[in-house]
């Protein structure tokens, strides 16, 4: 192999993660089970779908009870914001979530209400747009104002923006270019919860209000049905495959093919989507009710933008109208699914022009598609538009918006701060410490709850080692060859062995796995020249620890070429999984290879990793338990606050660490659970105070769960955390040290 093999090793798995994308569309069908015989039948059977759909994106709270909307009026702006001899508007909120409200417009008609629709404009709409009480979308694409004429009562919720004015932190005065939408998403995602969930959650809480409508007036129950147009789209598609009580859809400017999602904006990340839905299942759980997709043009986005003052770093993303053929082929294939339902079972109506050419949003073909849906023959495009106007003073879009940006922010970080208590009832009071040995088998459930549902596991079977390797180096102290080992097709292990010159015949040594950080290479942790970049995080750890007559492996993890590795990460996680979904079976592959060797001793292999090798430290150990030990430098922290706490100004909320976020880690495993994994195996944290990756008090308060734990086994010295007067550093002091101890290697005299 010549030229980079770091570029190589990203482009392989890129490839890799590409055929499982597009391999995943046909395994989806094992994770369903449809059953035709009837409505009820065909919903039952559907029903796990739902409830693991509603998991993935985060829309997992009770909501409250919504008794009643709620006018939103001051002394200058009344609740009353239009009227004409049709209908009343009315600003409104409601209840979602503890401190978490939808708010928007209510469109009340004068005449008997026929139907109840939620109406989404885009996220870069508003209420007034959409109604046409405001300017900025056309009157024949007013979609609001369309339904209300046709006798629906109409609620328009306000959708968080892409603008990036809030996002950040006042009290420390920094700020960020990220969206609000990807503000939101990294510290909710996180935390198990989404964007696209909460705004499901206000949609199915209007849901809420207007299923009770009858009950409260006494009156028949009317059809509900919700439309969207881009991301409102998004909103609408999803909340009517949650809840079987919406009647009938129209979505605009969304339904596609979805295995390009890695490519969409952050903020429509999902975890493990793929793995059982793309657009066309989505839309089989729609069925048997009314479905209209309207393949609409849509305003191109695209990212990340900068503005003078912010912190740049919000990942990048692009969404643009959808080319015809994506959309046909997922209408194709959403009937396909349905293909033995009954006559009687609706199948998704496609709305387009001839020749592929897009229409609406809201085309009258569309528009009165969904009404007839809703029970009503109606075409309102027959009377003439009169103009509306809002009647309100001093009315600001951007004080409603700031509401609603903050409630999801506060509930977030709610959330956060009430996490260490949810992990200790996820695992810590279910795992007894009576022993190290009872520890070591109670804990194995945990490591499985890991692998598959933080970490992502891929069951593919490993390819033959096949061991290419070179001398690259010699000293008077060591020999270096460069090591490749195959994985998977496409996908390779790297990495230089180091080994000692003083090994005697049929000697067996032990090995130091030593692991680089973000954007390194293994010739860091072996460069010894005091000047060179290098030096200054690594300190040659790897060459040093060569002298002290360990054999030593320095792998190359795939964290390298800024956006060319954050691209695996938005690929993986589609598919439920992560870096080190790719990452630990490279290690395996390692260990494999290295137990075949005759100078190494199998029982005595350590780890130790900087930086985002730290990252490695906690977790390839936690999961690959061939690691006799696991020391974490320059990384540990209080990890769940590290990524999602917007009050610290070293939180990755204002990196441009995009792909650093772990669905759901603030509820399972921070820190501490995951060296929980790793317990009974020695652990060592290398801390030092000026390292500005954390904070020392954090890092205390994390690792103090850690030491409790080896001493309530009695197993207190197979533990300890150095604290030093330095940066962000190999320190290699008591490091050092707990290496000789624990892999049984005397230290140099």
């Amino acid at each position: 192999m010549e030229g980079d093999l770091s570029v190589q090793m990203v482009a392989g798995i890129s490839k890799f993660l590409d055929r499982k994308t597009d391999a995943s569309i046909g395994k989806r069908a094992n994770a369903w089970n449809r059953n035709f015989g009837s409505v009820e039948a065909y919903n039952l059977s559907v029903k796990p779908n739902r409830e693991r759909l509603r998991k993935i994106i985060g829309a997992v709270d009770e909501r409250l009870l919504v008794e009643a909307l709620e006018y939103v009026a001051t002394t200058s702006s009344p609740g009353l914001v239009y009227e004409n001899k049709q209908f009343r508007v009315f600003a409104v909120r409601w209840p979602v979530l503890e401190g978490v409200h939808g708010e928007g417009l209510l469109v009340q008609p004068k005449s008997k209400i026929r139907a109840y629709v939620v109406a989404l404009p885009d996220a870069d709409q508003t209420p007034e747009q959409l109604l046409g009480i405001s300017p900025g979308i056309p009157v024949e694409n007013q979609t609001a104002r369309w339904l209300a004429t046709s006798g629906c009562q109409v609620i328009i919720p306000t959708l968080i923006s892409r603008d990036m004015e809030h996002s950040g932190n006042d009290r420390l005065g920094l700020f960020t270019n990220q969206p609000h939408r990807e503000w939101l998403y990294r510290q909710a995602f996180e935390m198990g919860r989404h964007i696209i969930g909460y705004e499901v959650q206000k949609v199915l809480a209007a849901v809420d209000w207007f299923a009770n409508a009858s009950n409260r007036q006494n009156s028949e129950k009317l059809p509900i049905g919700v439309t969207g147009y881009n991301e409102g789209a998004l909103i609408a598609f999803y909340a009517a495959a949650c809840d079987s009580r919406i009647d009938a859809a129209l979505v605009s400017g969304y339904f596609q093919a979805r295995e390009q999602l890695w490519s969409e904006p952050i903020y429509r990340n999902l975890f493990g989507l793929l793995n059982e839905f793309g657009d066309a299942e989505i839309a089989t759980l729609i069925t048997p009710r009314k479905l209209i997709l309207e393949h609409s043009a849509i305003a191109e986005i695209t990212g990340p933008e900068t503005r003078k003052g912010r912190r740049t770093g919000s990942a990048p993303g692009v969404w643009k109208t959808a080319a015809n053929e994506s959309v046909n082929q997922e209408w194709i294939r959403s009937a396909q699914l349905l293909a033995k339902a009954p006559e009687t079972f609706s199948r998704p109506r496609l709305v387009s022009q001839q020749n592929g050419m897009t229409t609406g949003p809201g085309s009258a073909a569309a528009l009165i598609a969904f009404l007839t849906s809703l029970g009503i023959e109606s075409n309102p495009f027959g009377e003439a538009p009169v103009p509306l106007k809002d009647m309100r003073v001093r009315f600001e879009t951007g004080k409603r918006q700031l509401r609603q940006f903050k409630e999801i922010q506060q509930h977030v970080q709610t959330l956060l701060r009430h996490a260490s208590g949810e992990r200790e009832e996820f695992l810590w009071k279910k795992v007894k410490t009576e022993s190290a040995a009872q520890w070591d088998k109670d804990i194995v459930s945990f490591r499985d709850s890991f692998r598959h549902g933080a970490i992502g596991w891929f069951d593919e079977k490993r390819l033959p080692l096949n061991a290419r390797s070179r001398k690259f180096k010699e000293t008077d102290k060591w020999v270096g060859h460069e090591i490749v080992l195959d994985v998977w097709d496409d996908v390779f292990a790297w990495g230089y062995l180091l080994i000692p010159k003083d090994l005697e015949p049929g000697e067996k040594r032990p090995v130091v796995v030593c692991q680089h950080g973000l954007e390194g290479l293994p010739a860091d942790v072996i460069n010894e020249d005091e000047k060179a970049r290098p030096w200054r995080a690594y300190k040659a750890f790897a060459a040093k620890l060569a002298e002290r007559g360990f054999v030593v492996f320095a792998p190359h993890n795939p964290y390298r070429g800024k956006d060319a590795f954050r691209e695996l990460q938005r690929k993986l996680n589609p598919l439920g999984s992560s870096l080190f979904s790719v990452i630990i079976p490279q290690h395996t592959a390692i260990i494999d290879w290295l137990e075949t060797q005759p100078y190494v001793d199998s029982k005595r292999i350590g780890f130790y990793g900087l930086s985002y090798g730290g990252k490695s430290a906690m977790r390839i150990p936690a999961l690959e338990t061939r690691y006799a030990l696991s020391i974490c430098s320059a990384d540990f922290n209080e990890w769940v606050w590290k990524n999602a706490s917007i009050d610290w100004r070293s939180t990755y909320m204002y990196t441009g660490e995009y792909e650093i976020y772990e669905w759901d880690l603030g509820h399972t495993f921070n820190y501490a659970e995951m060296a929980a994994l790793i317990c009974p195996r020695p652990f060592m944290v290398e801390r030092g105070h000026k390292d500005g990756v954390g904070v020392d008090e954090w890092v205390a308060f994390e690792y103090a769960k850690i030491r409790r734990l080896y001493d309530y086994l009695d197993i207190g010295d197979q533990t300890e955390i150095e604290w030093f007067n330095g940066p962000h550093t190999i320190n290699g002091q008591a490091t050092y040290r707990f290496l000789h101890r624990h892999l049984n290697w005397p230290e140099p005299k």
